[in-house]
């Protein structure tokens, strides 16, 4: 066993703990690992893209679109959701793929940042749902003056993206799980 004397209660616990493809949490079950792993990778690209996306919206139409304006709460809005989102699947994704039983310390390295990065991913969301409450009354009132109906169906096109990406993720999970 490696001299575990100054390394942190992660490693220290993943070097004791049994020598397991993934986090002993998920008892041997490789399917439940692969559905993790492809789906939080899979999570992090795409809610990063569209946290980018509206923080660029935000800052392309920043002369024509205030502050109070609806479409500017409703990117503030999805942008914020989007990147707790990604705040909190990108290690949880670094955990899966980086975990290894035989480098303890940098296994318990990326739990420590995992454990780090949840107090930020939270308060974002946690934001995002006080925007969502506070602006609420408003833009209901805002969308009943002139019913404009949503076509969903018209834009599924700009699904194929990420589509792609969660099969790319899923293919890359089935491949790094079963190869361990």
């Amino acid at each position: 066993m490696i001299a575990m004397n100054n390394t942190s209660f992660a490693a220290q616990a993943v070097a004791k703990g049994p020598a397991t493809i993934a986090p002993p949490s998920f008892d041997g079950h490789g399917w439940l690992v692969v559905l993790n792993l492809a789906g939080f990778t899979a999570g992090f690209v795409i809610s990063l893209m569209v946290a980018l996306k509206m923080a660029r919206d935000i800052w392309q139409h920043r002369g024509v679109d205030k502050l109070h304006h609806p479409v500017t709460i409703w990117r503030a809005f999805g942008g914020t959701v989007s990147l707790a989102m990604a705040i909190r699947f990108g290690p949880a994704a670094m955990v899966l793929w980086g975990w290894n039983p035989e480098k303890a310390h940098a296994t318990g390295w990326l739990l420590t940042f995992q454990r780090f990065t949840d107090p930020i991913a939270f308060t974002l969301g946690l934001l995002a749902l006080a925007l969502f409450e506070i602006s609420g009354r408003s833009m209901a009132d805002h969308l009943r003056k002139v019913p404009l109906p949503t076509r969903l169906w018209a834009s599924r096109h700009q699904l194929k993206r990420p589509t792609c990406i969660f099969l790319l993720s899923l293919i890359a999970a089935i491949g790094v799980v079963s190869t361990r």
